[in-house]
């Protein structure tokens, strides 16, 4: 059984090609075709990331090299259109994430900052990967066998030894049956959404049925 992804050093790509500050605009779109890619990391002297460089960066580059309007010199667009090198080019500072951040994280740090890719890095900035959509995507690859099992292990610790019927088609996951204490239901939802690859949860638990007879309080 092959484990579940739970963090973003599972899931990164982990050669990853950067280029340096003094990188000219031909030589990033040499690396970017080469290594099919549509955006790269830029490095300062000793390594650590302090920009990136997207093919939406270069295209605005020469689209204002292409315009018509005249721009003054102090102007912010002057001063990108005439750029050549990365770290002119490049978006500072850089959003990146670290290797032990979690899967939901990244996805709702790229939605927040509105980007397709994210170097990750060490405490001190180090590039030590990069991690993408298409990336965090490849958790729901997983086995529907494989996230059947560990809900019902996380589900049978909850209920001690009890756990509801559990199934799983195409990583949805249906929870089924009578449950001893009704006040985990929620909880237990809440476990089986947090498993990797698990898409959406269908909760059809219910208390058991019949009349129950409280224990008598002592006198």
């Amino acid at each position: 059984m092959l484990s579940a992804p739970h963090c973003v050093e599972d899931v990164m790509t982990k050669t990853v090609v950067a280029v340096a500050l003094h990188a000219r605009f031909k030589d990033i779109v040499t690396a970017m075709g080469r290594w099919n890619v549509t955006a790269v990391p830029v490095v300062d002297g000793k390594g650590r990331v302090v920009g990136i460089v997207s093919e939406a960066d270069l295209l605005r580059t020469e689209e204002l090299r292409g315009t018509d309007q005249v721009l003054t010199d102090r102007s912010p667009d002057a001063a990108r259109a005439g750029a050549v090198r990365a770290e002119d080019l490049m978006s500072a500072p850089p959003v990146t994430i670290r290797a032990a951040a979690t899967l939901p994280h990244a996805a709702r740090l790229m939605a927040r900052r509105h980007v397709k890719r994210l170097p990750v890095v060490d405490a001190q900035g180090f590039l030590k990967g990069i991690v993408s959509r298409a990336d965090l995507l490849k958790v729901f690859f997983r086995a529907d066998d494989d996230i059947a099992a560990e809900v019902r292990d996380v589900l049978d610790r909850l209920f001690a030894g009890s756990a509801p019927a559990v199934r799983v088609r195409d990583g949805v996951v249906t929870l089924g049956g009578a449950v001893g204490d009704s006040s985990l239901v929620p909880l237990a939802c809440r476990l089986a959404q947090a498993v990797e690859g698990v898409v959406v949860v269908r909760c059809e638990l219910s208390a058991p049925s019949g009349p129950t007879t409280d224990a008598a309080a002592p006198s």
